[in-house]
């Protein structure tokens, strides 16, 4: 690319534009080959942290219920929860595209439902996009959504909202008619118009072949070095997420250790309040 092009097409990850990255930017980086980096957020803190540091795409994730309100799955994740939660990373941004989740039970009635739904999120939280799960199941709510106007990310391979139908996590697409059917549904979320898929859980080489078909974006997460994009749970790259009997997922890469290092601050706090250390003089006001 000559300097000419890329100050007129800067990088999605770590530019300094005045404004929000759209749907039009991400199109121009799969044009571009360029990969660029995801992550979900679900508050105005945090979000500020990484739109600081160059995110270019945050997702208001419905992982938000395992990760920030103590839920099980993403399954109980409400609408009202989405939107408060979607609005605060909104507030906390500047030039990051927002997409948030559609919770479960907000678009599988149909596309009448969708529409409901996801003009909530852009009215009140004032995302820039949807993300929706299912591939063929959901290309008629996908399409209805973009003649509004809607951007729309789907998202096919491991759906977590059917966790209860699949029975745990397993890996996607091995087999031929697994990978069959993940093509299928990759390609009709694109012929319905989302800007881009996430991939979860689908074996590297499905993966890579699905990118390659699809003029969208791919966004992976546990689908090999392929993809478009990548992108993680905060908490899992940052080391905040307690594992349960500590197995971390094969596909998480841990950044740092934030989960040890809070509660080195924490117990350091409690020691200094116990011991009357803290608060010192210089913490205190005199008359």
């Amino acid at each position: 690319m000559t300097q000419q092009n890329a100050a007129r097409n800067p990088g999605l990850y770590g530019g300094k534009s005045s404004r929000r990255i759209t749907v039009r930017d991400i199109a121009a980086a799969k044009q571009r080959g360029e990969k660029w980096p995801m992550l979900t957020a679900y508050d105005a803190m945090t979000a500020s942290v990484f739109d600081e540091a160059g995110i270019p795409v945050m997702l208001v994730g419905d992982s938000m219920g395992n990760t920030h309100l103590g839920y099980d799955s993403t399954v109980p994740v409400t609408l009202d929860e989405m939107t408060m939660l979607s609005a605060a990373v909104v507030r906390g941004t500047r030039r990051a595209l927002i997409v948030g989740d559609l919770p479960f039970g907000s678009y599988q009635e149909g596309p009448a439902q969708a529409l409901r739904s996801a003009t909530r999120l852009l009215k009140e939280a004032g995302v820039g996009a949807v993300k929706l799960e299912g591939g063929e199941r959901s290309a008629d709510q996908i399409r209805l959504l973009v003649e509004a106007g809607i951007p729309v990310m789907a998202h096919v391979g491991l759906t977590p909202q059917s966790v209860l139908a699949f029975g745990g996590h397993p890996v996607q697409g091995r087999g031929e008619e697994a990978a069959q059917q993940l093509l299928r549904d990759a390609k009709a979320v694109q012929d319905a118009g989302a800007f881009a898929v996430v991939l979860e859980l689908v074996t590297a080489e499905l993966a890579a072949e699905v990118t390659r078909s699809l003029h969208i974006p791919t966004v992976g997460i546990g689908a090999g070095a392929e993809c478009d994009a990548q992108v993680l749970v905060w908490t899992d790259m940052a080391g905040m997420t307690d594992w349960p009997g500590g197995r971390m997922p094969r596909f998480v890469k841990q950044y740092a250790r934030l989960r040890e290092s809070l509660g080195d601050a924490a117990k350091a706090f409690a020691e200094d309040v116990v011991s009357g250390t803290y608060p010192a003089p210089e913490h205190s006001f005199r008359s």
